[in-house]
Formats: C-alpha cells, sequence, structure tokens
C-alpha cells in the first residue's frame, strides 16, 4: 500500500499564492551526484520533482525520477484531500532509464482540476515508501466557452549562463507559474548539451555571474551519462521544480539537445569532441529526452517513436509540434531548386498536411522550433533554418515551406499561427502574399520569443520570399548579453471562449507585456 500522510494536500490556489508549495518535500539534489549516490533515508525519494506532459481532455502522462530502484505509483483526484482516489501502477524505475519513469492517465474528465501525487515505493518492500510529490493540472475543456491560455518560450541554459543563486536561480518560472496558465509549450533547446558551464563569469560591466555547476556541464556532452546530467541539470533550480508540479508541457526539441546546427549524417571537425558522427550524438541524446520528459508519442502512444505530433487541447485548439531538425537535409547555401528533404523530411511534410486538414479545431496553432523568414546562418556560406536570404522565389528548403503555405491556402485550412523561439530575441511578423516573391499563400502570423536563461542576440535579417513585416522587435545591439543585463523573454497565447478571439502577447520577466496582437476566429489569412 502506498504511504498516505495524515496532513491534507495543497490545492492548485494555494500552490499559487506560495503559502504552501506541492514540492516542499523536496530538498535540493544534489548537483553532480548519480541516483544511487545520494540515497540517504532508506526510503526511495523523488528530489527531482515531478512534470505531467502533453494534457487532453481526457489523458496525461506524469514523469517523476527517483534516487533509486523504486516502483512509481500515481494517485489522482478531483480533490486536495485525495478521497476516493484513483490509483495508478506505473513502472519499476531502474538504471535503464536513469530512474526515471512516466506514468500515462487515461479516463480522465475533460475541464476539470487533477489533482495527482507520486509516491516511490520499495520494489522488494512496497510498504516502504517515500515522501509522496504533489501536483495539480487542468484537462482539456470538452466545451469551447472554457477558453484556453497558454505560455511558450525556450533557450534554457545556454551560453554558459546557468543557475545564479545570487539572482534566485530561473526566477522566470517562478513568474509564468504564478499567471497560472494550462500549459507552456517549450519550443526546443530544453539545454544546451554543447555549452559549458563555468562557475564564474565576467560581465562587460565587472559583474560576476556565478554559475551552479556539476560534472556533467564541464564539458560538451557526448556520453550518454553526460546527455542525462545535462537534463538533470535544469531541475537542480526549485523554480522550476515548482513550475513543474503546477503547469503542464509541451515539449519540443531543437539543435542543442544535441549539438550546435546539427544535422542528421554530419561529421564533426570540433575538437571539442571525441565522438565526430553526429547520429551517434543524437541517439544518446535522444534516448536521455525521452527519459527526461513525458512526451506521449515517446512514450507509447500510436504513431511512433517520434517527436513531432498533434497535441488537442479542445474545441478552440490543435497544437502541431514540430520536428524541423531530425529530418533535415544538411545545412547548404540553400539554393537548390528542388529540394524534398527540405527541413521537414517528406513523410512528416505529409503528415502535417493531412492533420491540418482533419483538423476542426477553431486554432491550428504550429510550433516550430526555427522561424520562417529569419535568416539563420551556420558559418560563412550555410543556412540553418528555412531562409537564406534571396528574396527571389522558393529555393532549397524553401520550397518545401512555399508547398505547405500552398496546400493552407488551397484547403481553405482557417486559423493557422506561428510560434518559435530559437533566435533569443522576440518579434512579431505578419507574412503576405502582395510583399512576396512567391504569392500562392494566405496572410499568416510568426510570433518569436526567448529566451528564458541564456543570452540574447541583435535580430536577424528577413528573407522577402514569403513577405514577413516586422510589426515589431526587442533585441539587443550585442551579442550575448546574460540574464543578468536584460529580462527572461516568453510569450502567452489566449483564445477567448465566447467570441473565440486568439490573442497574443510577447512578454518580458517583470511582468511587462511588450507587444500585443488579436487574431479573429474563422479566417483563411490575418
Amino acid at each position: 500500500m502506498p504511504y498516505r500522510p495524515r496532513i491534507p494536500s495543497p490545492d492548485r490556489r494555494t500552490l499559487l499564492r506560495g503559502s504552501l508549495v506541492a514540492t516542499a518535500a523536496l530538498t535540493l539534489p544534489v548537483a553532480g551526484a548519480e541516483a544511487p549516490a545520494f540515497a540517504r533515508s532508506g526510503r526511495p525519494d523523488a528530489s527531482w520533482g515531478v512534470q505531467v506532459g502533453d494534457v487532453t481532455s481526457s489523458s496525461a502522462l506524469v514523469w517523476v525520477r527517483s534516487d533509486r530502484p523504486a516502483r512509481m505509483v500515481v494517485e489522482t483526484s478531483a480533490t486536495e484531500s485525495f478521497r476516493r482516489a484513483r490509483v495508478w501502477h506505473g513502472p519499476l524505475l531502474g538504471p535503464g532509464t536513469d530512474f526515471t519513469g512516466t506514468t500515462p492517465l487515461y479516463g480522465l474528465p475533460p475541464g476539470e482540476q487533477v489533482h495527482y501525487r507520486v509516491t516511490l515505493a520499495d520494489p522488494d518492500d512496497p510498504r516502504r515508501t517515500g515522501r509522496p510529490v504533489y501536483g495539480a493540472f487542468r484537462t482539456a475543456p470538452a466545451r469551447r466557452r472554457d477558453g484556453v491560455r497558454f505560455l511558450w518560450s525556450g533557450d534554457i541554459a545556454g551560453q554558459g549562463w546557468g543557475i545564479n543563486p545570487d539572482i534566485g536561480g530561473y526566477r522566470v518560472y517562478d513568474e509564468m507559474r504564478r499567471l497560472d496558465p494550462d500549459f507552456f509549450l517549450c519550443s526546443g533547446d530544453n539545454i544546451y548539451a554543447d555549452g559549458v558551464i563555468e562557475p564564474r563569469v565576467t560581465l562587460p560591466d565587472g559583474r560576476v555571474w556565478r554559475n551552479v555547476t556539476t560534472e556533467e556541464k564541464a564539458k560538451v556532452a557526448e556520453t550518454l551519462a553526460e546527455y542525462r546530467g545535462n537534463f538533470r541539470y535544469n531541475l537542480l533550480d526549485d523554480n522550476l521544480r515548482k513550475f513543474n508540479a503546477q503547469v503542464p508541457s509541451v515539449i519540443q526539441w531543437d539543435d542543442h539537445e544535441v549539438r550546435n546546427n546539427w544535422y542528421p549524417g554530419q561529421i564533426l571537425d570540433d575538437v571539442r569532441y571525441t565522438e565526430k558522427n553526429v547520429e551517434v550524438l543524437a541517439a544518446r541524446s535522444t534516448r536521455a529526452f525521452r527519459e527526461y520528459f513525458p512526451v506521449s508519442t515517446l512514450h507509447g502512444s500510436p504513431g511512433g517513436d517520434r517527436v513531432h505530433r498533434v497535441v488537442r487541447h479542445g474545441p478552440l485548439l490543435d497544437l502541431f509540434v514540430l520536428d524541423m531538425r531530425t529530418f533535415r537535409n544538411a545545412n547548404s547555401p540553400g539554393r537548390q531548386p528542388d529540394d524534398t528533404t527540405g527541413i521537414l523530411g517528406a513523410a512528416q511534410l505529409e503528415w502535417l498536411k493531412r492533420e491540418l486538414s482533419e483538423s476542426r479545431a477553431v486554432w491550428k496553432v504550429i510550433a516550430a522550433d526555427m522561424p520562417l523568414g529569419l535568416v539563420v546562418a551556420d558559418g560563412a556560406t550555410d543556412f540553418e533554418a528555412v531562409a537564406q536570404g534571396d528574396p527571389g522565389a522558393p529555393l532549397g528548403r524553401e520550397l518545401q515551406i512555399a508547398e505547405l503555405l500552398r496546400f493552407i491556402k488551397h484547403r481553405r485550412i482557417t486559423g493557422t499561427v506561428w510560434l518559435t523561439a530559437d533566435v533569443h530575441y522576440t518579434s512579431a511578423q505578419h507574412y503576405a502574399p502582395e510583399r512576396a516573391a512567391f504569392n500562392d499563400f494566405a496572410p499568416f502570423w510568426e510570433f518569436v520569443t526567448g529566451p528564458l536563461a541564456a543570452g540574447q542576440f541583435p535580430s536577424n535579417a528577413l528573407d522577402g520570399t514569403f513577405g514577413p513585416d516586422r510589426v515589431f522587435v526587442q533585441a539587443p545591439d550585442r551579442a550575448n548579453v546574460s540574464p543578468m543585463e536584460t529580462p527572461a523573454l516568453f510569450g502567452e497565447v489566449d483564445i477567448d471562449g465566447e467570441s473565440g478571439e486568439l490573442t497574443v502577447r510577447l512578454r518580458e520577466q517583470g511582468g511587462s507585456v511588450l507587444f500585443s496582437k488579436a487574431l479573429q476566429p474563422g479566417r483563411v489569412g490575418q
């Protein structure tokens, strides 16, 4: 039988007030420690917190990490008292998954708050259990009038800016938690596996930035253990663990989960790496990514072992999570007149077209891990994203995006909005055929935000192929501005249940809304 405490567990409102934290039982995990090394109590411990991912109107996926072999048990309830709780028997957690595990929840009531607690039990003696860890989330609504609100951003622990205890760690997560969104979309670069975290960094004004450091963050990640340590690193932050316990996630990935600007088949000439085959590195990172995030398509869900997926969030929203990394062709000057692989791969493009055409949601938000019309270079001659700086007719990877945009127009698919991060500043671009070299598409918006905890960079040039107009931008005038010098950036999407209107707000840490745009439902183009 799982351990049942006599004290009442906190409800979501109490969590948000901060008077009692669902993760109050947690202490900061020992930096760099392997799971068995920091076992102390004789009972399994879940100091790394809990997460919930890919929440729909009836399902969710719960994640936890133990400090030793343990059986995962999840209880769910409509109330914080956990009376008449439903029990879900999860997997055995062991070294094969770095002591992590996920438990799928099905048959949940739509549009309701779900309280949950995770208990870890000794696999040899189920009566020996650790202290439960609590969380709460809301399932997606079944009724349109309930509305949807979520946040998005990306880029965490980049450019050497890690967890700084002097400024309270990743405080932006505390601010986002208090906004109480339905879920959080992380648009990639959840870790910087190629980014070393030094103990101290001197800023241009002479101040010193201090980092929490670990053994795995002292070099670029190459081994499975090093990739696992990179994913563990961010969980050392108390703000992030509290956020995870209260806000469900939708996670995608990009290059820094493996290595900067990587693509399939790449052989590295970087002297920091002893393993030069990026396919080997990607396989190790993929395994660690699967272990550390509750992603439905990576944990037995129909559809295969993949990151791209549709997360359906009630009648108002379908979220199309892309993978613009795994299936792309090699980075190049991007001037090919014929390119069927592109940045998505042929199969993913067909999947996306099919899912968009079948969607009945009012809004189809396309979560892209890279921007469309911003020129992102990879060295002196190659390009990393879609655009390659030539404002003329589509070439290279642009051909695939042109095909997709043409499909959306001709099928009269309404309510498409593009969200991304990646470039470490925030902006809003409106794309329109009358400004474009390629004009067989309907107008649409692309919103960019981030980073959450990384260096900020100047804005990128625009490529005129799809006619972008930069309506708003906030970016520094020099590269790699530290989080101590400029606020973290994230975005908010608010869909009104009565009118169906979708409002995007580009925010910065501290509460300011930098830019806001309201879009009307039912239109082919905005």
